[in-house]
């Protein structure tokens, strides 16, 4: 399952240059992560409704080339492996038209329950998640 957010480079993301700080592409990740959940109807306050957090624990970027002021791109991202209470999703940044490749990266998160311990990914949302 493979799922994309188109963004645009705003002026406050970049740095003296007009040249997207690095910091940037974590959060247009978590723009990605956020409307894969709510594109299969699992927004993340539904999670914590029912009593679960999904903390980061692991975040990695290769940049390839600079995304720059006003430039458009499209963030794809994809269920990577889901372990028994971990989830490892997989980016990738690209500039558009032409799709020249940004960055890619991973995240990996943890399933906790109130207690902050890791709790076992229900079988439901390891489902709707599971790679097809």
């Amino acid at each position: 399952m493979a799922y994309s957010v188109r963004l645009r480079a705003r002026f406050a993301e970049t740095d003296a240059m007009r040249i997207v700080h690095h910091t940037e592409y974590f959060v247009w990740f978590e723009v990605a992560r956020t409307e894969l959940l709510r594109s299969l109807g699992l927004p993340y306050t539904e999670i914590q409704e029912r009593g679960f957090g999904i903390p980061l624990v692991e975040a990695f970027a290769n940049y390839k080339a600079p995304a720059k002021y006003d430039d458009e791109v499209e963030v794809k991202i994809k269920v990577g492996r889901i372990g028994r209470s971990s989830i490892r999703l997989e980016y990738e940044v690209a500039k558009l038209p032409g799709r020249e490749l940004l960055c890619v990266g991973h995240t990996i998160h943890v399933l906790v329950g109130g207690d902050g311990k890791p709790q076992k990914i229900p079988d439901d949302l390891r489902e709707l998640l599971s790679p097809s």
